[in-house]
């Protein structure tokens, strides 16, 4: 740039004011997280990559984390906004469906990410509206890191999994065969490291 900004040091200061340390020093926050289903029932989810090793790549469920002040559910539901385009009510959400404390490798660092999720049913027009992105406000970080969204049949899903690639949470499919016939009212627990 030419101002002689470095826009990795910002992105580097934005991350660690959101990722405060924790009692064991780890960088932690609390997260939320939309799995969203269209009319064919299949799942949205994008495609990422870390900052400090480009060839680490994975997919996952749209989401980040939850800002002071903010319920999961209204952050669920900002993240949705910011990452897709799409406005819906918090009232919409099913959940928290899913409970996830997740330790992993993150821009140079080992962090802790606890994850409230939700279920989003969408119509054919919302999820045409994802798949666009019109009205997304992606962060310097976002614009950097997230490579692609798409929308995945269960058997295509499987079939990334069985090519290698990585898809979170980990038993994503197991947990969508679930959903898709409803959800029952119940939160599931899991801890992945």
């Amino acid at each position: 740039m030419s101002d002689g900004c470095d826009v990795h040091a910002i992105e580097r200061d934005a991350i660690e004011r959101e990722w405060p340390p924790d009692a064991e020093g780890f960088p932690h926050r609390q997260a939320a997280r939309t799995v969203l289903i269209n009319p064919a029932g299949e799942t949205y989810l994008i495609h990422g990559h870390d900052v400090d090793d480009p060839d680490f790549n994975w997919w996952f469920t749209v989401g980040g984390g939850i800002m002071a002040g903010e319920s999961a559910r209204e952050g669920a539901v900002r993240e949705l906004r910011e990452e897709t385009g799409l406005v819906i009510s918090p009232a919409r959400l099913e959940g928290p469906v899913l409970y996830r404390e997740a330790t992993f490798h993150f821009v140079g660092n080992t962090r802790k990410q606890d994850e409230h999720f939700f279920v989003a049913r969408l119509d054919t027009h919302e999820a045409d509206a994802v798949t666009t992105g019109t009205g997304r406000e992606l962060t310097a970080l976002e614009e950097n890191v997230l490579d692609q969204g798409r929308w995945f049949s269960l058997g295509q899903l499987t079939g990334l999994i069985e090519a290698g690639d990585h898809v979170f949470p980990q038993d994503l499919v197991h947990y969508l065969r679930g959903w898709l016939a409803g959800w029952d009212g119940s939160t599931i627990h899991v801890t992945e490291r």
